[in-house]
Formats: structure tokens, C-alpha cells, sequence
């Protein structure tokens, strides 16, 4: 069965946070827009990923924060209410109720469309509705997918049939499992493995490679390692992964090592495109990949059509999905007043910062936070690199913060041009560091100007001026 067909400026296939921002930019540009989603409004970030998973270790990092301090210390008599943060967890994600970002949408002057959305050819979306209706949707200037991507599993014998854990299942678990396997050591793997074990599971982290967070500086991965193994997680680096099962009500994950058992298992492997059955062949591209886009998020070929966020496989990371989204917003509302928007590196109307410096923190304890290039990169890159390096615990304010205060403040200079290429800090607390290394780097402020910005006394900041006097020499 079938309805009339409804016509706007700007249809949005995903209603996550990359897809709310698309519609919102349209609709401030005085153009009209719908929402399609099958799922909640306010996609992955809101209920299984960045609040769920970051509530669920701020209880343990404050408890964690108080115990660091002499005196304060001693008013921490109990240990966590697991039950408790749960509670707060839920909380956050309104109890997996979309309703309030529903209301959002609609003030905003965005309409929504629940049900499942698919491409049937040039500026036409069918969308089979939670009834099993279908509406056909008609775009007069573009078409956004921001379908985002979800949990990739490995092609391993069993592991899709032992029901395993998705980030998804590990950041909605309303009950502290036993046992947890966790398999992957990148940043989602890390988190969780912090998490659960601080909530009283028994953690044990299978990660194929020799080092956790290999994307990072490896003095990131070093630190998270020695903190993981501190809290009693059971880390396996090396420990390449070949089966999995079920025993009763066990999980059993075979590895080189001999087999790993637990009560229930969680895939941290990566991600994959949500494109495979969205009609992505109704306008000659392959369905299940990633969507290649130019720096305005336009498909190539295709004029009407973007990709923004996680769909595209540049950063998925929510806050350059976001970033993205307002990018690629512009450039529509541009394009449907005739303009040829300004396509040049700091244009409004181009996504760069997402290749550029981009920003990321990796919750555990320490926390890492990096932008720019690893010495790695910049070696990999060909690029006049020289790396800087400080301890955190030396500045004044890192004692004040926490007794015994530990971690490492790195810094990758172009010596040549005298900028920062990249800026890594591993410590409690550091995320709060971030931003500033983020606008030095993106800026390519030139070390003499950054030398005149001058840290405040006693602050953890102050490691600014120490990585400074390090690189003068």
C-alpha cells in the first residue's frame, strides 16, 4: 500500500545526531526538510555510544579523583553503587525513549518520517513505514545520507553465532556481566574493559597486535596497558582470535593462546557502513561501502546526493559527524539559492578538519587525548618532524590536581616552520588540554606566538610552557 507522495527541499536518510544537524542548517537556510529513521531519533552518540559509555566511567573517574587526594581520600568509605550508576546511565539516554529529541526536531521546524528509508533513483527515497506503508519522498535539491555505520564482525568460526556484544549491548547492559570477554584493544575495546571491570566484572581484553591504541602515540597504548592490567583486567596482546562458542551458558573464545571463557563476549573490531540496503544501486553505487564524497560531502557523480558522518569513513567520530553535518548544510543551502559556494580550504562550505587535526579522547584511566599527527604519521607523511616531550607530574598544577600525579604531554614540531603538526596528553583529566592543542595545531600557530600564551599558575596547563622550554632547548 502506498501513500501520496510528499515533496521537500531536503530529505535526510538517519536521524542521528550527523542527520539532525543536516536538517537544522537546511531549515535555518530557509529551505524545508524531513527526517527518515527506523530507529531513535538521535542516533547511536545519544543511546549506545559517546553518553551511554562516558556515564557509565565518570562514577569510578570521580571516585578515582577523590581517592588522589590526601585528606579527601579518607572520606571515600564505600565502594560504587553499581545498581546506581546504571540508574544514571538510563538517565542520560532517557530510558531509550526518543520523545524529548522528537520534540527538538519538530520545534525546530523539521519534519520526521519513521520508518525505513531507501534511494529509488535520482532525488526519489521510498520509505516503508513502521505501518508497512510505503511513502515515496521527492527531493527538489538534495538527498543527505547519514546512515552512519555500525559494528563490523569479524569473519571468525562461530562468533557470529554465539550472540556476542556490539558496543551497542555493552553500553545498554542493565546488569554487570560475571565474566567479559573483550576482543579488539582499540579505543572502544579500552573503554568498555575500564568500565565493566570497575563495576565488578572480570575482564579479560584479547587484542590481536602487540600494543592497545595502535593508532596513537605508543606511549598512549604503554600507559592504558599498565593501568588496565593495575585494575585487574586480564590483557592478551598477540592474542589473535580463531573461534568462539557456546558452552551452556558460557561464551568460549578460542585463540593461539588456548581458550578464553566468559559469560558473555564483546566485539570491538571496528565499523562498517550502514549502506547495504538503502538502494544505493538504484544510483549506480555498490551497496555495503562506504560512500566516497568531496569536500563538500557531495557524492561525485552524482550533484544531489551527500554522504555526512560515519557513511563516508573519513572520521567517525560524533563530533566531526556534526562538524561535517554543518559543512555540508551550508553548501546545500548555497546550491538551492543558485551560489556557487566557495569550495577553498576554510570555506564554511568544506569539511577539512576531519583530514586535517582531529580531535580525539580515549576515556579510560589516564585519559588520551590527541589531535594532529602521531610521529608515525608525520614520518610516514615524509614530513620534517621533530618530537618533544614532557612530564605532566613535573608541573605544578598536576600535584596540586592529584598526589603523585602521573603523565606525559607529547608534541610533534615541524622544525622548519616552527608549528605543531600534532599534540598527544596522556593523564587524568587531560581532556580538558585538548581543545587548546587542537586550535594551536589547526592554526598553525607559530611556536614564537604560542610562547606568549602564557599558562595560568598552578594549572595542569602549564605543561604548555614546559614543552615550549623543552623545543627552545
Amino acid at each position: 500500500m502506498t501513500t501520496a507522495d510528499q515533496t521537500y527541499d531536503v530529505l535526510v536518510l538517519g536521524a542521528g545526531s550527523t542527520g539532525e544537524n543536516v536538517a537544522d542548517i537546511a531549515v535555518r537556510g530557509g529551505l524545508t526538510a524531513v527526517l527518515v529513521e527506523a530507529e531513535l531519533v538521535g542516533g547511536e552518540c545519544s543511546y549506545w555510544a559517546c553518553m551511554p559509555s562516558k556515564t557509565l566511567l565518570r562514577g569510578s573517574e570521580a571516585l578515582g579523583a577523590a581517592r588522589a587526594v590526601q585528606g579527601a581520600a579518607a572520606a571515600v568509605t564505600g565502594e560504587q553503587d553499581v545498581a546506581a550508576t546504571l540508574a544514571r546511565r538510563n538517565s542520560f539516554t532517557s530510558d531509550w525513549n526518543d520523545s524529548g529529541q522528537v520534540e527538538w526536531a519538530t520545534g525546530a521546524g523539521i519534519d520526521l518520517v519513521r520508518g525505513t528509508g531507501r534511494l529509488a533513483g535520482e532525488k526519489r527515497v521510498v520509505v516503508t513505514r513502521l505501518d508497512g506503508t510505503d511513502l515515496t519522498l521527492t527531493a527538489r535539491h538534495a538527498v543527505a545520507v547519514c546512515t552512519g555505520s555500525r559494528a563490523a564482525v569479524p569473519a571468525v568460526e562461530g562468533l557470529a553465532d554465539v550472540r556476542p556484544w556490539t558496543p551497542r549491548e555493552a553500553t545498554s547492559a542493565q546488569a554487570a556481566p560475571g565474566r567479559l570477554v573483550v576482543i579488539g584493544g582499540g579505543y572502544v575495546g579500552c573503554e568498555m574493559a575500564t568500565a565493566w571491570q570497575q563495576l565488578g566484572t572480570a575482564v579479560t581484553l584479547l587484542q590481536r597486535g602487540d600494543r592497545l591504541l595502535p593508532g596513537l602515540e605508543p606511549a598512549a597504548g604503554e600507559a592504558v596497558l599498565r593501568s588496565l592490567r593495575d585494575l585487574g583486567v586480564d590483557v592478551r596482546l598477540g592474542a589473535a582470535v580463531r573461534s568462539a562458542r557456546r558452552d551452556g551458558t558460557e561464551v568460549v573464545v578460542g585463540t593461539a593462546g588456548g581458550d578464553v571463557r566468559g559469560d558473555e563476549v564483546l566485539i570491538a573490531t571496528g565499523r562498517a557502513a550502514r549502506t547495504e540496503d538503502i538502494g544505493l544501486d538504484t544510483v549506480g553505487r555498490e551497496p555495503g561501502k562506504y560512500l566516497d564524497v568531496d569536500e563538500s560531502l557531495q557524492v561525485p557523480g552524482l550533484p544531489w546526493l551527500y554522504a555526512v558522518g560515519d557513511v563516508n569513513g573519513r572520521r567517525q567520530l560524533t563530533h566531526m559527524g556534526k562538524y561535517q553535518a554543518r559543512q555540508a548544510g551550508n553548501a546545500i543551502v548555497a546550491r538551492a539559492r543558485g551560489e556557487q559556494p566557495d569550495l577553498s580550504d576554510w570555506s564554511p562550505y568544506v569539511a577539512t578538519a576531519d583530514r586535517r587535526a582531529t580531535p580525539s579522547v580515549v576515556f579510560t584511566d589516564p585519559q588520551v587525548g590527541s589531535v594532529g599527527l602521531t610521529a608515525a604519521q608525520a614520518a610516514d607523511a615524509g614530513l620534517p618532524h621533530r618530537v618533544v616531550q614532557f612530564d605532566i607530574g613535573a608541573v605544578a598544577g598536576a600535584g596540586v590536581f592529584a598526589d603523585g600525579y602521573t603523565g606525559t604531554a607529547i608534541a610533534v614540531v615541524d622544525p622548519e616552520r616552527e608549528v605543531l603538526l600534532g599534540v598527544t596528553f596522556v593523564g587524568t583529566g587531560v581532556a580538558e588540554l585538548l581543545h587548546s592543542a587542537t586550535i594551536a595545531v589547526v592554526g598553525q600557530v607559530p611556536i614564537g606566538r604560542l610562547w606568549h600564551a602564557v599558562p595560568s599558575y598552578p594549572t595542569i596547563s602549564e605543561v604548555w610552557l614546559r614543552l615550549l622550554e623543552t623545543f627552545r632547548g
